[in-house]
């Protein structure tokens, strides 16, 4: 096959919506009713009647009784199969808007994987046997950087607050007075897994009073609130295009400054001719003027991610964080509105993350076991229970990327109204609907 110009992927990709609907069919055919989220296949957000399958000019409506999609029809997907590679100025033009979405004057670099990736590989690239970290632990992803240290050989001081709470500025400056040792922080900005989100301004102000390098995870963050790696001291920041974003979970971005790159030279464990090597990419990329990629590109994910971004841009990016934090209260507001026990699992509205809101199930009701009947009603809510040891007590909303939206607000907790009726428990419906209609205005 011959190369194309970038022009021909706009083309390519934009032919790429002509066919969701023929997606919606074959996924139908592995998957039980309904199970597909059209918004994966890149269908606008749904309202409360899109969900009963009434609007079918939405292009999904819902149903199993589907015939088989011919030769023909299949053709139809040979953009996803016959892409060309990705050329070095393309790649370098998405990674330039990625700058732009992070507001930032450092390197960024786009890697080939899920948030990951770049996670672990920053902090095997900075720190080593010489390293004295602070880790930062507000749910579970914190707990998976400490993990990353140790293994590096680093001394580890872990400062962990209760899950349904935040991290404070204060707090960090104490453990810095008692440990005046530590050169390294790692801190996540949202965790998505609990809820909470932390004051990344304030902290970064204490921590370049300090001096240390400052390693921030804004996945679940990224297009929900501000993440300003400029502004803030941040050393090194990791986002993920998978949650508020709305796009592919198969690429991510990390942004290091100055600092992080003299750092990772400077440690003779950092990963080198590794997938984990940022030194790879900033010697045989970013240093050689981004001429050259290391590795064939994912064309699909960089496209998606590029798409997201234009989404974005065009929607604006003040707007894009508005409609998550209206969609964080109106969860919020509607689930104490609901009553039958259910309650915000982050105690404090300041400290709750606008990407997802976690729910405390009722006393002695399984979160579980009401998600699941929740679903057992309309499988495509963005409902999730807790994992690990939350499983039997949380229950997560996720209202990010194109799920924050009033309908999905509403419907999601219609489902948890419907079954904690079913569960003998005491709500209001409508209680709940007013509540978060008036959240959103």
């Amino acid at each position: 096959m011959g190369g194309m110009e970038d022009s021909d992927y706009k083309e390519r990709f934009d032919s790429l919506k002509s066919i969701r609907w023929l997606l919606r069919r074959s996924a139908s055919e592995v998957m039980p009713c309904g199970a597909v989220r059209p918004y994966e296949l890149g269908v606008p957000a749904r309202t409360t009647e899109d969900r009963r399958g009434r609007d079918k000019d939405a292009g999904y409506a819902r149903g199993c009784a589907l015939e088989p999609v011919s030769e023909e029809s299949t053709a139809v997907t040979h953009p996803f199969l016959d892409l060309a590679p990705l050329s070095a100025a393309h790649f370098a033009a998405i990674e330039d808007r990625v700058v732009r979405l992070l507001s930032t004057e450092q390197d960024v670099v786009i890697m080939q994987g899920e948030a990951l990736l770049p996670l672990e590989g920053a902090i095997r690239a900075t720190a080593g046997p010489g390293t004295t970290a602070l880790n930062v632990i507000t749910g579970p992803y914190g707990q998976t950087f400490g993990d990353w240290l140790r293994d590096c050989g680093a001394t580890v001081i872990d400062l962990a607050v209760p899950f349904h709470t935040a991290v404070t500025a204060a707090q960090v400056r104490d453990a810095f007075a008692e440990h005046p040792a530590i050169d390294f922080v790692s801190l996540v900005h949202a965790e998505a897994a609990t809820g909470n989100t932390n004051p990344v301004a304030e902290i970064g102000e204490v921590v370049r009073a300090h001096g240390a390098l400052f390693y921030l995870d804004a996945v679940a963050s990224i297009g929900a609130e501000p993440v300003l790696p400029d502004a803030w001291g941040v050393d090194l920041c990791v986002i993920g295009a998978q949650k508020a974003m709305g796009g592919p979970a198969g690429v991510s971005a990390v942004s290091v400054s100055e600092r992080a790159w003299a750092r990772m030279a400077a440690n003779p464990g950092a990963p080198r001719r590794s997938y984990l090597s940022l030194l790879d990419w900033k010697e045989r990329w970013v240093d050689r003027g981004r001429k050259a990629l290391l590795h064939a590109p994912a064309q699909l994910e960089m496209l998606a991610l590029e798409a997201c971004v234009e989404r974005i841009e065009a929607e604006g990016l003040d707007a894009v964080m508005r409609r998550h934090a209206l969609a964080a209260a109106a969860t919020r507001a509607g689930a104490v509105a609901l009553g039958g026990g259910l309650e915000p699992y982050v105690y404090e509205a300041g400290d709750a993350a606008p990407v997802a809101t976690t729910l405390r199930a009722p006393s002695g009701v399984d979160a579980g076991v009401l998600v699941a009947k929740a679903l057992a009603a309309d499988p495509v809510l963005p409902l999730v229970a807790g994992g690990g040891a939350l499983a039997k007590e949380m229950i997560r909303v996720n209202h990010y990327g194109p799920d924050a939206t009033p309908g999905v607000v509403h419907s999601c907790l219609a489902a948890l109204g419907a079954a904690m009726a079913e569960s003998g428990l005491t709500i209001d419906l409508e209680a709940a609907r007013r509540a978060t209609t008036k959240a959103w205005s």
